[in-house]
């Protein structure tokens, strides 16, 4: 063999070698991430982007990474996947306008893929009437959704939360019958028996004795709503609501206090809180109180007011 192809050999080994070296990175850059992504090649993009978002310290980058990942996952109907970039992005720009939007759209998109699935699966469970129960109510349509919920509990009348919302549904109709709010509570109490874990239904139980002036029973219902929820706001605000009207104003005071802890936008708990104090004689914390809800209820009627100029005919 002759000197000369022996370099002829070697010079094409060494070109290849460096082929393959200049190559590798092009193939895997972040760049090329994206460029997949944009031309539709997302089988290729996905893992390759999984891996640029973690490596590259670039923010605009990862942002318009998880975009396209998003998108092609989401393509591929791989939903995990597009989940798992819309966490990446929410969790890096929580306040991004299009990240936010880019999240409504696909969890929106995730909920229509589901109740599909359901609906194509089982379309005869209680899951898939209850939905339909659920679409119903949204639509207005009352005395349809009523039916849907009691089909329901003729399948499994033990099924939490069915009771629930048909006790709801009975307080939003917008034309209730007469006895509208007894059946109401009667759905409710039910919904305790199999569920009594549901601080939603001592809540409205003790929203329904307030209305009938029954200051003890609402408390009895409030109180247990606070147990066994003590992050739920409202109702912590309607026992203290209850302990004024029962003339027990030391015992409103740390139920409006708390009131006003979870929700201190709310200007209702930051009035009741000011009655509260001012009948136990605390009137400088008052006097602060009765100021945060008239400074609350002056904006709300500016944004109002700002609203019904940008509606009004020019």
């Amino acid at each position: 063999m002759s000197k000369r192809f022996l370099l002829w050999f070697a010079l094409i080994l060494l070109a290849s070698e460096g082929l393959t070296q200049t190559s590798t990175p092009v193939a895997l850059s972040p760049e090329r991430a994206l460029v997949l992504a944009k031309s539709g090649r997302c089988m290729e993009a996905i893992p390759l982007l999984k891996k640029a978002i973690v490596q590259s310290s670039d923010k605009e980058f990862r942002r318009n990474a998880g975009f396209a990942g998003v998108r092609c996952a989401m393509m591929k109907n791989q939903l995990d996947l597009a989940t798992e970039f819309l966490r990446q992005l929410t969790r890096e720009f929580p306040n991004d306008p299009e990240v936010l939007y880019t999240a409504v759209h696909t969890y929106s998109d995730l909920a229509t893929r589901a109740s599909q699935q359901l609906a194509t699966a089982a379309p005869n469970s209680a899951q898939a009437h209850e939905l339909n129960a659920e679409s119903l109510e949204l639509q207005g349509k009352w005395d349809e959704a009523a039916k849907e919920y009691r089909q329901i509990l003729q399948m499994n009348s033990q099924l939490p939360g069915i009771h629930f919302k048909l006790g709801r549904l009975l307080l939003s109709e917008p034309n209730p019958p007469a006895d509208a709010a007894e059946q109401a509570k009667k759905e409710f109490q039910q919904e305790l028996q199999i569920d009594p874990s549901n601080a939603g239904a001592e809540y409205v139980l003790g929203e329904l004795a307030r209305q009938a002036q029954d200051s003890d029973g609402a408390i009895q219902h409030f109180s247990r709503a606070t147990k066994l929820d003590p992050h739920f706001p409202d109702a912590f605000l309607g026992l203290g609501m209850a302990f004024i009207t029962a003339k027990k104003f030391p015992d409103a005071v740390p139920a409006l206090e708390a009131a006003v802890k979870l929700e201190p936008q709310n200007p209702a708990a930051h009035y009741n809180l000011g009655l509260a104090y001012t009948r136990v004689g605390r009137k400088e914390e008052a006097d602060r109180q009765f100021a945060i809800h008239r400074e609350m209820v002056a904006k709300s009627d500016e944004r109002e007011n700002a609203k019904q100029g940008m509606n009004s005919p020019q």
